[in-house]
């Protein structure tokens, strides 16, 4: 998979990065992105949701992070749960809220199996 570069972008490519490291603060933008950039509509429309659903609203930040997590990983994206495990601990997710929340998906992974191996039928008032 090519990474585009900062260096070797198109124009409306730098201009979603230059928002994209602006709005966190960073130097460079990471791998994502970058592979993302090889489509600047794709790039675009991405960082676009993106901003708009991780924004503050209902859900704080750090359980944003932490959902997100959590999604990645049951989804088995490797490269998403490292981004999100990262950017969860810099919004102040701690070792015990980690290991919680693993916790948590191994349990639903395990009954969401057990559920559907034994197609268990929907409770009335569900």
């Amino acid at each position: 998979m090519a990474l585009i570069e900062y260096a070797d972008a198109a124009p409306e490519v730098r201009a979603v990065f230059d928002d994209i490291k602006a709005a966190r603060g960073v130097a460079d933008v990471n791998n994502f992105w970058k592979a993302l950039a090889v489509h600047p509509p794709t790039l675009k429309r991405t960082w676009e949701s993106l901003k708009q659903v991780m924004a503050p609203g209902a859900l704080d930040p750090l359980t944003k992070e932490m959902l997100y997590l959590a999604a990645s990983a049951a989804a088995g994206c490797a490269y998403c749960t490292a981004s999100h495990t990262a950017a969860a601990r810099a919004k102040g997710m701690t070792e015990a809220m980690h290991g919680e929340l693993l916790a948590v998906l191994g349990m639903a992974a395990e009954t969401n199996r057990l559920a559907e191996a034994l197609r268990v039928p929907i409770d009335q008032g569900l």
